[in-house]
């Protein structure tokens, strides 16, 4: 029923506009997943806890992530839907989360595009770079963000990392150390070869350009340099009955000159094993995110006192939590994105071109940025 007008107080329009300069900016956010959605555990906790969304939508054929949702996010989801058709033909939401296996997340990331909103998406979102190629420039050309959902950047060490750089307290960069190692015993189970993880058709590859892409984009991020070229190989070291890799190793050479290698498998029977480690001319850092009873280590000979010296983060959220907060925010424009369109592109391209070089045993020249 339609309210008379006059049931309405009487607000003076000058204490309305001061009302609404108080009121914070909140922003409706879709969620585009199935039951095989990846990280969900993840996200609608970091939804639930962002003070900048003020609804959820969310669009699930399966119907299998309504219960979940609902009891995580409680009066902030407003709605679910049967199809992101469905979803986008009655609303405009700002951000749209987008997490579904690689074959299927293009297309629900080009109607989010369609409809005028963000996008974080959960990596690789794609099967080939031609295919994530032309979503970003769609959403370049609508001046929207496009963002692979790459954590890690937000975490304390990473930042603390990035500051010390910034500081040039290691001087001109010489050379990169990654690895990112988890279990084997995942692949082992019953019905995994069966998942979208495990199907290059469904995936676009392994444990590269599901894990390992993360800390590549954190040594580009931190040293401020594109990997320009790559070589190396992928295996199914393993033997489990997988048409993806287990195993990656590279060699990466970035356009600052530096050089670096990268490990990416599925070796351990339980937990992760990771390590960053950058070396310049006057110092360096080594970060061991899992499990290491010295976290950071980082030295510098332009200290008073060179010394090697221990960082540890301060307890508070990590991961996704503030990652998808700092997502809405930029939606909102109230900061820049974490993670730009043009810095998704370039993790896809560089982890594509690794593929290519191991298919082909050759080294590989990165793309340049305007090139598919």
């Amino acid at each position: 029923m339609i309210k008379p007008i006059f049931a309405r107080p009487f607000i003076p329009l000058f204490l309305v506009c001061a009302l609404d300069a108080q009121t914070p900016q909140r922003a409706t956010v879709a969620v585009i997943t199935n039951h095989e959605g990846a990280h969900l555990s993840a996200y609608f906790p970091a939804l639930a806890e962002s003070a900048e969304t003020g609804s959820v939508l969310l669009a699930d054929p399966s119907g299998k992530t309504i219960a979940e949702a609902r009891k995580t996010l409680g009066p902030k989801l407003a709605n679910t839907y049967f199809s992101a058709r469905d979803l986008f033909a009655q609303h405009r939401p700002q951000l749209t989360l987008v997490s579904l296996e690689p074959k299927l997340a293009p297309a629900a990331i080009d109607a989010a595009l369609e409809a005028g909103s963000h996008v974080i998406a959960e990596k690789p979102a794609c099967l080939s770079l031609a295919e994530f190629a032309r979503l970003s420039q769609k959403a370049n050309g609508r001046k929207l963000h496009l963002m692979l959902a790459l954590a890690n950047r937000l975490n304390p060490e990473t930042r603390f990392a990035l500051d010390l750089i910034r500081q040039n307290k290691l001087g001109k960069i010489y050379g990169v150390e990654l690895h990112l190692i988890a279990d084997q015993t995942r692949l082992t189970k019953p019905g995994y070869e069966k998942s979208w993880y495990a199907q290059k058709s469904r995936a676009g590859g392994g444990h590269l350009i599901w894990l390992g892409l993360h800390w590549i984009d954190i040594a580009m991020y931190l040293t401020g340099s594109d990997v320009t070229d790559v070589s190396g190989f992928t295996a199914n070291i393993g033997g489990q009955p997988l048409d993806v890799e287990d195993s990656a190793a590279l060699t990466l050479k970035f356009g600052n000159g530096a050089l670096g290698t990268m490990t990416s498998g599925y070796y351990l029977d339980k937990g992760y094993h990771s390590h960053v480690k950058i070396w310049g001319a006057t110092g360096w850092i080594e970060t061991n995110r899992h499990g290491a009873a010295v976290p950071f280590r980082y030295y510098s000979t332009t200290d008073a006192k060179p010394e090697v010296k221990t960082y540890s983060a301060p307890d508070g959220p990590a991961g996704y939590t503030p990652f998808v907060a700092a997502c809405v925010r930029a939606a909102l424009g109230l900061e820049p994105p974490p993670v730009t369109t043009n810095d998704s592109l370039r993790i896809i391209r560089t982890v594509f071109t690794a593929y290519r070089a191991a298919e082909t045993g050759q080294a590989q020249r990165i793309p340049s940025p305007r090139a598919p």
